[in-house]
């Protein structure tokens, strides 16, 4: 009969929250590591039962890497997870609600390589980095705009990630305002602009997905300061694991309808609501050109 070992951790957060930041693949991608050299660069998660997950664990130094994957037995929202990993194992996790937030534990089968110790060290290492990745994880909101252009979803898709044409349409945030790097599925792209005292600003991103006519999805990961890029820390709260969606859907002959979902912070909520529908309304000009 196999072993036994219990995790447990309270996360100073309401449940709800709780069970987002733990079943979310572009959260888990944030908190999945044990140490600092590890993290988790995929994941995907169909939670429900008889539902697979996978997350991809690797040294940041490229060293070593291995998938994490199993397949759901239970799925209970905001109460219980339990699922089989893929060596047989079997993991139950368990919310509940206290006074000062949601109890997470998690009893998982050991596995005879490595000592109990060992195995628990790192199991606990991971929901404690969890913790608190939880616990200063600023609750985003979703934003929604869209319009309607009058070109097809080839020209719009072109001319919004058009280095040209993307300065002209995004000049409403910053006047600055330009990208480096690549539009490709899975690069790193950088949204810059400049201060008045010529400072490069902005936000350090990953193309998550790149449909081409159809939908692209920005990731940011971190922020521009000074020209030097920030991924962890204070100074990326609230904006790490952000998501900002464009989706193109063909209407009427030769339009297009663009829509925008993007998260944002309370801080920023009132600048987008501003902004955004002035942007896009010089993306529609410029396509109807």
């Amino acid at each position: 009969m196999a072993t036994k070992i219990t995790i447990r951790a309270t996360v100073h957060a309401p449940v709800e929250k709780v069970w987002k930041l733990w079943t979310g693949p572009e959260h888990i991608m944030q908190w999945n590591n044990a140490s600092d050299d590890w993290h988790t660069p995929h994941a995907t998660n169909d939670l429900r039962v008889g539902g697979k997950f996978l997350s991809h664990m690797a040294a940041k130094d490229s060293s070593m890497s291995f998938d994490f994957e199993g397949t759901y037995s239970k799925v209970e929202p905001h109460k219980a997870i339990e699922y089989t990993i893929s060596d047989g194992r079997k993991v139950k996790t368990t919310f509940a609600t206290e006074h000062k937030g949601t109890s997470v534990e998690t009893v998982f089968e050991a596995e005879s390589t490595h000592s109990i110790d060992m195995q628990q060290a790192g199991w606990q290492a991971i929901l404690d980095n969890f913790k608190k990745y939880a616990e200063s994880k600023t609750m985003l909101e979703k934003l929604h705009f869209e319009i309607r252009i009058n070109a097809s979803t080839e020209k719009v898709f072109s001319t919004m990630l058009n280095e040209k044409s993307y300065r002209a349409w995004t000049a409403v945030f910053n006047p600055t305002s330009h990208f480096r790097g690549s539009w490709a599925k899975g690069s790193k792209i950088l949204f810059i602009g400049t201060d008045e005292k010529g400072n490069e600003g902005g936000m350090v991103s990953r193309i998550r997905e790149n449909i081409p006519n159809a939908y692209v999805s920005i990731e940011h990961i971190g922020v521009l300061q000074g020209g030097k890029e920030i991924t962890s820390g204070k100074d990326v709260d609230g904006w790490a694991g952000s998501f900002e969606n464009y989706t193109y859907t063909k209407a009427d002959t030769n339009q297009t309808q663009l829509k925008v979902d993007l998260d944002s912070n309370p801080e920023f909520k009132s600048y987008f609501l501003e902004t955004y529908p002035k942007a896009l309304k010089i993306l529609k000009e410029l396509c109807e050109r």
